[in-house]
């Protein structure tokens, strides 16, 4: 003899909610489990984990400018040219006070202002007119210590020395600050170059809060704080 089921009864109702909840509770999971890889998938932002301990608090930057530029010659530096296989064409030789220095074959090449690397390329070059691949190594044997120069709107203008790697801000510190009434967004930075001298804008306000790429001094720079 079957039960008849009638909506008032609290017996009938409670089993059907139950068989319910068993019903769609598995298959729901079971759904969320097994979604195609393409079906949208609601998801939580969160933010970014913070920098801990083990990392030393550092944070990322992808756009973080060099810490250490790359070492350029200047005059006076003294250098060892050594081209494989040829004792003739390897010299020991020093960049004189025009920014060259002499090689056999080869003659006067620009040395001041280059990096060790971009020399070897320019000797590797030079004397692939005389001899089939050349293999050319430049080695630094002493490097002189060298000079920029800060005129204008500081308070000690005149020679900063270039011991390794100096920023222009540095410079700037070292020359005493800025002047009450210097121009600080139109610093100029008057470089000699092969094609002759051209000049590089930087801003001090950007430069202090991080905005810009730092940007480090070369031999026979000068920096000039319009005032």
């Amino acid at each position: 003899m079957r039960h008849a089921c009638n909506v008032s009864c609290p017996a009938c109702l409670a089993c059907v909610a139950c068989v319910a909840v068993c019903l769609v509770t598995p298959r729901a999971a079971a759904a969320q489990q097994h979604a195609p890889s393409g079906a949208p998938v609601a998801r939580v932002a969160s933010a970014p984990p913070a920098a801990t301990a083990a990392d030393g608090g550092r944070k990322d930057t992808p756009d973080a400018p060099p810490l250490v530029a790359e070492y350029r010659l200047g005059p006076g530096d003294k250098l060892r040219i050594e081209v494989y296989r040829d004792t003739q064409l390897s010299q020991s030789v020093q960049v004189r006070p025009d920014g060259k220095v002499t090689l056999p074959l080869v003659g006067d090449l620009e040395a001041s202002g280059r990096t060790p690397v971009e020399l070897r390329d320019a000797v590797t070059r030079a004397l692939k007119e005389y001899m089939n691949n050349p293999v050319v190594t430049v080695i630094v044997v002493e490097a002189t210590a060298t000079s920029a120069y800060v005129i204008g709107g500081v308070n000690h203008p005149g020679a900063v020395s270039l011991q390794g790697n100096l920023t222009v801000l540095q410079a700037l510190a070292l020359a005493g600050g800025l002047t009450d009434f210097a121009d600080r967004k139109n610093i100029r930075i008057l470089r000699k170059g092969a094609a002759g001298v051209h000049s590089i804008p930087f801003n001090y306000n950007e430069a202090v809060k991080g905005s810009s790429a730092s940007v480090y001094l070369r031999a026979g720079d000068t920096v000039v704080i319009p005032d």
